[in-house]
């Protein structure tokens, strides 16, 4: 935020701060309208046209609280469905839970409950805190990923990837959480090792698991990021780097003496492979795997540095294994590498110590003082030692490159892959980092995967007739881990196919497969064939405005993305116009950060009891200090915490404050994009204009005035085109911030620029009393999105005092501004902007001498100007500069 805006914002609230009457209270009030602001259909007999929009805000898991992300989050897709809703669109504003997950089920084990009993409570718990917020949601398309109606769909999507061959069995080397006993997808690691969720170091271990081919669409997912022109750039960057598209070229390197034929590696810049001296490979390499049971060594190698970090450089040479260069014959040697990476391409890197800078540090500790071929060079010459390794990309093919020699280095690109190709050898590529998705998890309280393993007749599909596979009950889990294994119910059926014993997948699905999919399924909720029906999902998708985390960025949208695209792919909706991109504009709010104490001593976190808040009203704050000390902590804002003892309790500040203060106000602090410093001191400032916008209602309520026509009457003054024109692009901006730059903090700070204007125009009597109540009715109607229940109290409040109705739930349209025949010009005296003098528009054309003389005549022109020696008065435009000879003296 700007500093400009950010002292505009505090000037805003500084003008709503005077001393009021008797004030309501703000809570009660929001219980008195919760019921009518709650129904998200009010509005249904007025939006009887074809315009709808799709507004999701991401679905949360029932923990049984709501913190004050969820309230940013749902704040901000509330207000929005308001106001689509007051401009006659049919609004889709659904919620539902993503119920299945550890969590739950880890609750459930150190509770010795049953993980659906858990997930029921907290959801009822949940929906209830949303209503104290007064979040409106459509709740008849309410939906738990828990719930076997539900998860017969996952269950269903499933078998459509298996039939289409997208969803897969191998034997593959896993990531095993020790903690919570289940395996982790790459994406679920974290880059020192650590599983996302519980803390621990990963292991790795052989298994047979499912995958999804999301590799399938992984030139469509990386295209199509350039139409997703309103997602925020960060986003698409990051999705971007973890599909990590690369052209290049694939390169077979003979080997000698082994049963393997070739080596097959993938680089960027094969026209480096004059200078290629090495080549290595993963440490889960086949290769380096079938030396491994024969060579202690190389055992004991592995074993040892499985976990290393990536960057470290530590090798083990293969005995006896040469690799043969194919275009020039020479022999290098073989090395299983540390830094390379198992996980990515063909798992081995040609080495080429001279023109990179990870293989020139892995030569120089491997072979130190073993020379170093350069076969680029730059324009003035050959590179000498000092300046290896020479990384450069325009450059020269060198002597040592044959018949490419004095070639461009792009153009020799070019020709050695293409010549690699026609020797067979290898040829163009374009490879990706992204990997096919594990979705196994060897866990209870998920969707299980509906498959069934005979041995007669293999991996065999559980017919669509018996979804869902439903999950047992299982009271008291014990231990973590997967238990279905061990309930010889659920596990032995016979084979849907041959009919003999067979036994049931016990692994159940990973948590993101239930949320790739589940914005379809608020479309058709109630359908019980499918997971939705083709016209209902063409025709509503893409969703307009998806809102939440930005944490969520790579995995739950990508793996969304390509639920999508293959739903489209055969044929289940139809959005070929977007590529079949699910997510029109996607809003990733920022994080709401607490007030956090620090002692300064030791740099621990403070409790609140720690410390003792003391008022100063001289500075007009409170001034904190810690009890066992007697000195100020430090304090800043930090992510929300137990550890940090900074969290708040949005049911508390709900109650203490009411839900139109708290959502005015979390809104108000920041952009949506933008990182939030939740500051619960400086909400009275959001009270005080509240109470004054109700207080101001009373008083135009009692204006005798009567079935007013909302449209601005003819003939206005002065003064009155002047108010005119200054609620109209009040109005203008609201509206453009809710339509289309999604600045709601400034709708908040212009809601309370229209109260203080439409306050100092009644308080002064300059316009009539009809214009007074037309804009006192447009002021409620726009408040309604962000504080829906004042917006109500105050329409009953004007409705009680003109004994009449009107439509308090359609947006104002903005009116034509109106030319008027006076200026505003800033009075300027040594340099300090003094006052401001609204006259005719041609007052500077009367000249010096009558500027002053008209000026003096105003009691602010009399204070800063009487008797004073003005030494040059300059006028430009807006602006009356007085310079004066000895500066300002009172009279």
């Amino acid at each position: 935020m700007s500093i400009r805006i950010l002292r505009l914002h505090i000037r805003c609230y500084s003008s709503c701060l005077p001393k009021l009457a008797a004030t309501k209270n703000l809570n009660q009030l929001g219980e008195k309208w919760k019921s009518k602001t709650l129904q998200p259909t009010i509005l249904s007999n007025r939006n009887k046209n074809d315009r709808g929009i799709y507004i999701l805000s991401q679905f949360p898991y029932p923990s049984g609280t709501l913190h004050m992300g969820h309230v940013r989050v749902y704040v901000i897709s509330d207000s929005l469905s308001r106001f689509y809703r007051q401009n006659g669109y049919n609004v889709i504003h659904p919620m539902g839970w993503d119920a299945f997950g550890l969590p739950a089920e880890n609750a459930a084990i150190d509770r010795g409950i049953d993980p659906a009993d858990w997930t029921r409570t907290n959801i009822f718990k949940m929906k209830a805190q949303m209503g104290n917020m007064l979040a409106s949601f459509d709740w008849q398309r309410e939906l738990a990923t828990c719930d076997p109606e539900y998860y017969k769909f996952t269950q269903m999507i499933f078998l459509e990837l298996f039939k289409h061959g997208m969803a897969y069995r191998k034997e593959a080397e896993i990531n095993w959480d020790p903690v919570d006993k289940t395996v982790l997808a790459n994406e679920q690691v974290d880059s020192n090792g650590r599983s996302w969720r519980s803390g621990a170091v990963v292991q790795k271990k052989q298994l047979s698991q499912w995958f999804l081919g999301i590799t399938q669409f992984a030139h469509e997912l990386n295209r199509d990021l350039k139409m997703l022109t309103k997602w925020p750039t960060k986003v698409k960057s990051m999705q971007r780097h973890w599909i990590g598209e690369s052209h290049g070229t694939q390169i077979s390197f003979a080997i000698d003496k082994t049963e393997h034929e070739h080596i097959d590696v993938f680089t960027t810049r094969c026209e480096t492979i004059f200078s290629a001296q090495y080549l290595a490979l993963a440490i889960n390499h086949p290769l380096v795997k079938k030396y491994a049971t024969s060579d202690p060594s190389l055992h004991d190698f592995i074993n040892e540095n499985k976990d290393l970090p990536k960057d470290s450089k530590r090798g083990h040479l293969l005995a006896s294994v040469l690799a043969e260069n194919p275009l020039t014959g020479l022999k290098i040697p073989v090395y299983a590498a540390t830094y390379v990476l198992g996980e990515y391409g063909e798992s081995a890197v040609m080495g080429v110590p001279a023109h990179d800078e990870r293989d020139y540090e892995f030569w120089n500790q491997n072979c130190p003082g073993k020379p170093i071929v350069p076969c680029l060079e730059p324009t003035n010459g050959c590179p000498d030692s000092a300046t290896l390794p020479y990384t450069a990309r325009d450059t020269l093919m060198g002597s040592i490159a044959g018949v490419y020699k004095g070639l461009s280095s792009q153009e020799a690109r070019q020709k050695i892959s293409e010549n690699l190709q026609a020797l067979y050898v290898g040829g163009p590529k374009v490879q990706y980092r992204l990997r096919d998705w594990l979705i196994s998890r060897q866990r209870y309280w998920g969707a299980p995967i509906p498959i069934i393993h005979c041995d007669d007749c293999g991996i065999v599909p559980v017919p669509e007739r018996d979804l869902p596979v439903v999950l047992p009950t299982v009271k008291g889990l014990k231990s973590k881990g997967n238990p279905l294994s061990q309930i010889p119910e659920f596990v032995n059926v016979n084979c849907p196919s041959c009919g003999k014993p067979a036994k049931r997948e016990t692994d159940t699905m990973d948590t993101f497969m239930d949320s790739s999919w589940y914005y379809f399924r608020y479309l058709d909720p109630k359908n019980r064939q499918f997971p939705f029906g083709f016209e209902a999902a063409s025709k509503h998708l893409p969703v307009d405005l998806y809102i939440g985390g930005v944490e969520h960025a790579i995995l739950h949208m990508l793996y969304s993305r390509f639920i999508a695209k293959f739903l489209g792919s055969i044929g289940m909706w139809e959005g070929s116009s977007n590529n079949f991109e699910p997510f029109k504009q996607l809003v990733t709010q920022g994080m709401v950060q607490g007030k956090t104490y620090i002692d300064p001593d030791n740099g621990g976190f403070l409790k609140p009891s720690d410390l003792e808040f003391l008022s100063n009203s001289e500075l007009k704050q409170e001034k904190v200090v810690i009890k066992a000390s007697g000195k100020e902590p430090r304090i800043s804002f930090e992510k929300m915490s137990k550890s940090k003892h900074n969290g708040v309790d949005p049911n508390k500040i709900i109650g203490k404050y009411g839900p139109d203060a708290v959502r005015a106000h979390i809104l108000f602090l920041a952009p949506i994009s933008e990182s939030l410093n939740w500051d619960e001191s400086k909400i009275v400032g959001v009270e005080r204009w509240l109470h004054k916008l109700l207080n101001l209602s009373s008083i135009v309520a009692a204006k005798d005035v009567h079935k007013v026509d909302l449209k601005t009457p003819p003939n206005l003054n002065d003064a009155e085109i002047k108010f005119h024109n200054e609620i109209q692009k009040l109005l203008k901006s609201i509206t453009d911030s809710f339509s289309n730059s999604l600045s709601l903090n400034t709708v908040v700070s212009d809601y309370m620029k229209f109260t203080n204007a439409l306050d100092e125009a009644v308080k002064t009597n300059v316009v009539r009393d009809s214009i007074a109540l037309q804009n006192m009715q447009k002021l409620i109607k726009v408040i309604y999105p962000v504080v829906p229940s004042i917006s109500e109290e105050a329409r009953e409040i004007l409705n009680q005092g003109q004994n009449w109705n009107w439509d308090s739930n359609s947006w104002p349209h903005n009116e034509p501004l109106i030319e008027s025949n006076t200026m505003d010009f800033q009075i300027v005296v040594n340099g300090k902007a003094r006052f401001i003098y609204s006259t005719r528009k041609d007052f500077l054309d009367a000249g010096t001498e009558k500027v002053i003389a008209e000026l003096l005549t105003l009691p602010n022109g009399a204070k800063y100007l009487a008797k004073k020696d003005i030494r040059k008065i300059i006028m430009k435009k807006r602006v009356i500069s007085f310079i004066l000879a000895d500066g300002e003296k009172k009279i």
